[in-house]
């Protein structure tokens, strides 16, 4: 009798077992699914995000400190486009390689003690052949000393909200465990630099150019060719970063677009070369797959919103934005509506800047999102004298 009820009791458990067992990988699937599947790429760290909303699309243990090696060279970048927009530096300004700068290891385009470039090509060395020394000579140039720089890079970082990121040098040479980033800070700052000065992107695409050497040994040329090889084997590849030494080990931050959309792809930490570029056009494609952008390029002008007791009988309204929105669901957004929402009049004081309404847009019966309506003009309020003189104007 108990050899029975043992065999009845084993029965159970092994049904339980079949019939559980298809839920528990069911559900485990189903929790890798929702933010993509956790195995698309073989690198421990990456990112998928779409720059124009800042959406990350796909994410692999993105917040994991790592060193980022010449990826750094970003936001070396970021503070050089941004002192050409403040007016402190110019393009055909010549920038004069130092003997420190000259003895940087790793990637260089071999700049000799002395040796003056553009900023221009050294922007070119910087972003397509990772050149290290170029990078420090640069930092001198702007900041007079690399180490002031790499406190502004970091100063950046923080405004841009990397809170997982910083920088000891402006180049990615180092191997101070005090230098380090994540793939997700990197797609930050890769948004920052390629949103804010797209003109980055006519020089990372660039596969081959010569510069020129012109030292006291006389005139000598140089090939600078790009490290990003997804130039010549993904579609729609337009830059933008790789970096790679021991500790490391191999990181890209590539950009790509196709039908208006575009993306960014960051790996990092990869085993070798082949796989970084694998992984990143993986999730390229992963994202086109299921990317479209709608942009409001035609935004609907604005109607006048009069003013009781104002010294001016209306006030203009502005957007507070341009309107984006991204579907990640691999369907197209058409038939987009808009629908405004103000006040239709306003008692004066108005201050500029302050919330009129907001603009709707929906598309299909689902609400797209909004942007807030603003007004574009401070009008104070009517004083007697104002009432006097317009009463005195109308007779």
């Amino acid at each position: 009798m108990a050899k029975k009820w043992i065999s009845f009791i084993c029965v159970w458990i092994m049904a339980l077992t079949v019939l559980l067992t298809p839920l528990t990988v069911r559900a485990q699937n189903d929790s890798t699914d929702e933010t993509g599947n956790t195995d698309l790429i073989q690198a421990p760290s990456g990112v998928l995000m779409e720059p124009e909303t800042g959406t990350i699309i796909y994410e692999k243990d993105k917040d994991t400190r790592r060193s980022p090696a010449s990826i750094t060279k970003i936001m070396t970048l970021i503070l050089i486009f941004d002192a050409l927009e403040k007016g402190t530096l110019k393009l055909e300004d010549t920038v004069t390689t130092s003997a420190y700068a000259k003895s940087m290891g790793g990637s260089q385009v071999f700049l000799e003690e002395g040796e003056t470039q553009t900023v221009e090509t050294m922007i070119k060395c910087i972003v397509i052949a990772s050149g290290n020394d170029a990078s420090v000579a640069m930092a001198e140039h702007i900041c007079g000393s690399e180490q002031e720089f790499v406190r502004h890079m970091n100063e950046r970082a923080a405004g841009l909200g990397m809170t997982n990121t910083h920088f000891e040098d402006c180049c990615g040479l180092t191997d101070s465990a005090n230098h380090y980033t994540t793939a997700e800070d990197i797609a930050i700052m890769s948004r920052e630099l390629i949103t804010k000065y797209p003109k980055i992107l006519e020089y990372s695409s660039i596969w081959m150019e010569n510069i020129t050497h012109v030292t006291r040994q006389g005139f000598k040329e140089f090939c600078l060719t790009n490290t990003n090889k997804l130039l010549r084997s993904y579609e729609g590849c337009v830059g933008l970063k790789t970096g790679s030494t021991s500790l490391a080990k191999y990181c890209l931050s590539a950009v790509a677009k196709r039908n208006g959309v575009t993306l960014i792809a960051v790996v990092m930490a990869a085993p070798d070369y082949k796989v970084r570029f694998k992984d990143a056009a993986t999730m390229l494609n992963y994202g086109f797959g299921r990317c479209s952008i709608y942009i409001d390029e035609k935004m609907q002008a604005l109607p006048q919103v009069p003013v009781k007791k104002g010294k001016e009988k209306s006030v203009p309204l502005l957007y507070a934005e341009q309107f984006k929105y991204l579907s990640t669901d691999g369907n197209a957004i058409s038939n987009v509506k808009r629908k405004l929402r103000i006040h239709r009049d306003v008692d004066a004081p108005v201050k500029k800047g302050e919330q009129a309404g907001e603009m709707i847009y929906s598309a299909n019966g689902k609400e797209l999102g909004r942007v807030k309506i603003l007004y574009g003009k401070t009008v104070s309020k009517a004083t007697y004298g104002d009432c006097l003189k317009e009463i005195l104007q109308n007779l």
